[in-house]
């Protein structure tokens, strides 16, 4: 149902569940959090790309198996959302397909989420007696209060460039598009220093309640911090002096030859 494939500094995890539109089964969250374990425990892996199979990206919740066990609780989708948002690593998405309900947290969770433009949005939670209670911990901060609203309480279809405009993903690009695009932003990322680039997807967060003072005390010993290490020095000589720092790589890997 999850397929995970690891070639040097990029981990793929693929939902695979073709025949039922890669819903969050209990079977597939347990597979997508196997996933995460191994990369885990791959220090070479610097980025990780969630993409999919077939027409639809995620269907969201396994209605079916709810159905029949009364609700089953969301624990294997919130310990997702918060292990991937907790990360060092960067992930990207790569939006292949529809992407409804539960897949749509999936999409906004992602550090920077690209999607094919034929792809069809939704919050259709309303419709089956549900609310997106979950994935609005992670949809809702990045919308206007007004566009969660709407798009909450509507339920209905959107596409993949109101998605971009909601600010739910990045970009929606053509089918003969997607796949450049998310290379560009591999070899974008594999860029730039692991710690520096875990230190940068932190600072998007920020804290929710600390004071304009206490944000700024807090950046500067951050800042204080990156400057003293070692990978800085070697940055800002590397970049002095004309050359790739000593962490770059290159993406796809075919570019290093």
């Amino acid at each position: 149902m999850v397929e995970l494939d690891v070639r040097g500094p990029v981990a793929t995890i693929t939902l695979a569940d073709e025949a039922r539109r890669n819903v969050l089964s209990r079977d597939t969250l347990s597979e997508l959090h196997a996933a995460l374990d191994t990369v885990d425990d791959n220090a070479e892996v610097r980025a990780v790309v969630l993409t999919n199979r077939g027409r639809v990206f995620c269907a969201g919740a396994d209605l079916a198996a709810r159905a029949n066990d009364g609700g089953a609780p969301g624990a294997g989708l919130s310990d997702f959302l918060s292990r991937v948002r907790r990360s060092p690593t960067i992930f990207v998405g790569r939006i292949a397909g529809h992407c409804v309900a539960g897949g749509v947290g999936l999409a906004a969770v992602m550090d920077i989420s690209l999607a094919l433009d034929t792809a069809q949005f939704g919050f259709s939670e309303v419709r089956v007696g549900v609310a997106p209670a979950i994935i609005s911990v992670v949809c809702v901060p990045k919308m206007r209060a007004g566009d969660a609203r709407e798009a909450f309480l509507r339920g209905r279809r959107f596409s993949a460039v109101d998605a971009a405009r909601l600010g739910l993903i990045n970009a929606a690009l053509p089918a003969d598009e997607l796949d450049a695009e998310v290379d560009a932003v591999l070899d974008d990322v594999l860029a730039g220093e692991p710690t520096a680039l875990a230190a940068a997807k932190a600072l998007t967060y920020g804290e929710p309640g600390r004071s304009f003072d206490d944000a700024l005390a807090a950046a500067t010993s951050l800042s204080n911090d990156l400057f003293a290490r070692d990978a800085a020095r070697e940055g800002m000589a590397a970049f002095l002096e004309k050359r790739p720092a000593a962490w770059v790589r290159h993406w796809p890997p075919e570019r290093s030859s």
